[in-house]
């Protein structure tokens, strides 16, 4: 329903503190993946029709119910998702600060 708000909320935040990391975490990647993944989820969920783009905006708040599946599903799948994403992003910059930023640049190359 609206899991990718959580990764959405998150991924402003970093935009907004970006210049506080230092430049060997490169958090534009993180802040790439986590950007791709939401903008992908709300395609996804437009093509299900659960956002509309009539108020509510989502379709799970017309109804008390369903509103609260909602932030259910945004506490279970949403902030998992966030931490996954944060996982993949430590083990890529991890990746490459051991491999590709420490080879010593070839001569003439």
């Amino acid at each position: 329903m609206a899991c990718f708000s959580a990764v959405t909320i998150f991924g402003i935040v970093l935009f907004a503190l970006r210049k506080r990391f230092p430049r060997q975490w490169h958090i534009n990647w993180l802040i790439v993946m986590i950007f791709g993944g939401a903008l992908a989820l709300t395609v996804e969920h437009i093509a299900h029709g659960e956002i509309v783009p009539w108020p509510p905006f989502l379709t799970a708040m017309a109804n008390p119910a369903d509103t609260a599946a909602m932030f259910a599903e945004i506490v279970s799948v949403g902030i998992p998702m966030a931490i996954a994403l944060v996982l993949v992003w430590a083990v890529l910059v991890v990746a490459y600060e051991k491999t590709v930023a420490v080879r010593p640049a070839v001569a003439g190359a």
